[in-house]
């Protein structure tokens, strides 16, 4: 087979042009290519294989990782043909979240200070250290906390709000149902946190006044959410300059199920999607990452994604 009829084969995917227009930043791990598709390991290397093929991508190993590149050496029959698959790229539906998730994978590889908490998961349970706990670094976390004005937004009983109030200045728990508020308040009082106060509301319109916190957070909240994006944009006027806003929610998944047993509206949702809004609603310094994968049926994963005012 000809150079010209294994490129056009090689091109005849959309999947493939995804892959060439992501290359064209620079190079890209099997994983990192994984993470922004959302495919899985072999299906990707089976594309990278027949592009690597058509002289179209370079490849190099570094570790036990491999990366791959466009072809920057081909002949000029080559390089028109990767003008080409960039080109077709950039009219698939996924193009626009390819670019997002992209901008989150480099902007992760270039902080240096980035901590891979599922690594630190697996090293945790691997060795048996007498007192070592999630629970003992949990509370040595807290008190690394400065004195913050907190709203935890979709708080429900208020397991998290009590948890921050006992290091926060304030904490303001909002939750929209007449019975969980009332139940969450008369525990506040029975421990004695004067700074934990529950506000009834929604979360697209919080009762909390403009510039008057500084954290937002949303733990497993949006998914219950109508508009997703208006409540970020509502956490982004509550929030003093310099605040932060941190979501803690589960990826885009499949089990339908959901809807029914836990009343959630969305079934998680997309890197990208979190991405483009909490960026729409102005925030600065956005970061997601997948930080926790549950082993059992329907294998959930958690995302925790932040920005800042």
């Amino acid at each position: 087979m000809s150079a010209t009829l294994k490129s056009l084969r090689a091109l005849a995917d959309p999947t493939r042009l995804r892959i060439m227009a992501l290359l064209e930043k620079g190079d890209l791990s099997v994983n990192e290519l994984q993470e922004i598709t959302r495919m899985g390991q072999s299906r990707i290397s089976t594309h990278l294989g027949l592009l690597q093929e058509a002289g179209l991508l370079q490849s190099r190993r570094e570790g036990k990782r491999t990366f791959y590149k466009l072809n920057h050496d081909a002949d000029t029959v080559g390089s028109e043909f990767i003008r080409l698959a960039v080109r077709g790229a950039k009219e698939t539906h996924e193009h626009a979240a390819d670019q997002l998730n992209l901008k989150r994978i480099l902007a992760r590889r270039n902080e240096q200070a980035q901590v891979y908490f599922n690594q630190i998961a697996g090293r945790f349970d691997r060795v048996y250290g007498p007192g070592r706990s999630w629970q003992a670094f949990g509370h040595l976390l807290l008190r690394i906390l400065p004195p913050l004005t907190v709203a935890d937004l979709g708080s429900g009983e208020g397991l998290l709000s009590e948890l921050l109030a006992r290091r926060c200045k304030k904490v303001i728990a909002v939750d929209n149902s007449e019975k969980i508020v009332a139940f969450g308040a008369a525990k506040a009082k029975k421990n004695g946190l004067k700074n934990l106060e529950f506000r009834l509301g929604d979360l697209e319109n919080p009762p909390i006044e403009p510039q008057s916190v500084d954290l937002v957070i949303l733990s497993q909240a949006l998914h219950h959410a109508a508009v997703p994006a208006n409540a970020i944009h509502s956490t982004f006027k509550m929030l003093r300059s310099g605040g932060q806003i941190m979501i803690l929610d589960l990826l885009q998944h499949n089990f339908q199920k959901a809807r029914e047993l836990y009343g959630d509206r969305w079934l998680g949702f997309a890197e990208s999607d979190l991405h483009r809004w909490l960026e729409e609603a102005a925030f600065k310094k956005v970061e997601i990452s997948v930080v926790a994968r549950e082993e059992q049926p329907p294998h959930f994963q958690t995302i925790l994604a932040s920005g800042v005012k």
